[in-house]
């Protein structure tokens, strides 16, 4: 009986990670970890949270993906690198606020802009609020922020209804 409880908390977890979270392939819809993507647009199109998790996509004899401080990204150097990722299929856990830095080790790939930054934000959903005009002329509408998982087209919702199935399924199965 222990091992199926066990069993139900693991799968309970895993699922309310899956719901918190987003797992975001670099590049993508457009490209992958490659020449050609434009990852500054990228970036800014795409919001990172806190307990998502960043995926490099490469053919590891062409590329490399290295991290590295701001010194490092802005100087296109990987001499002292944070963390080195050669698997071609590298997953990086953004776990902490604050600004991270990854660059393609492979010389001359600087050119081709073979560089990302991004701003780790909490998981906070925030309005914005944008006026235009003066004085009895002002006009403001306000705008929702989202959290990447929901960017990323993920209805937590619908998802934490079904993990929650899931869980009373598995209660009255194992007892």
């Amino acid at each position: 009986m222990g091992a199926k409880v066990l069993i139900l908390i693991t799968v309970t977890v895993a699922m309310l990670r899956m719901v918190l979270s987003a797992s975001l392939t670099v590049g993508v819809p457009a490209g992958s970890w490659d020449l050609q993507t434009n990852y500054t647009m990228w970036a800014l199109r795409t919001r990172f949270t806190i307990g998502d998790e960043f995926q490099f996509q490469y053919s590891t004899t062409v590329h490399n993906v290295v991290e590295v401080r701001k010194v490092g990204y802005d100087a296109y150097n990987s001499s002292s690198p944070i963390a080195m990722f050669l698997t071609s299929n590298d997953v990086v856990p953004l776990a902490a606020i604050g600004m991270r830095y990854f660059i393609c080790g492979v010389p001359g790939h600087r050119v081709a802009g073979m560089k990302v930054q991004v701003n780790v934000k909490s998981k906070a959903v925030w309005t914005v609020r944008r006026c235009r005009g003066t004085g009895k002329r002002l006009r403001c509408r306000s705008e929702t922020i989202l959290s990447s998982a929901m960017t990323a087209g993920i209805d937590q919702s619908a998802m934490a209804r079904l993990g929650l199935a899931f869980v009373a399924a598995g209660l009255v199965l194992f007892y």
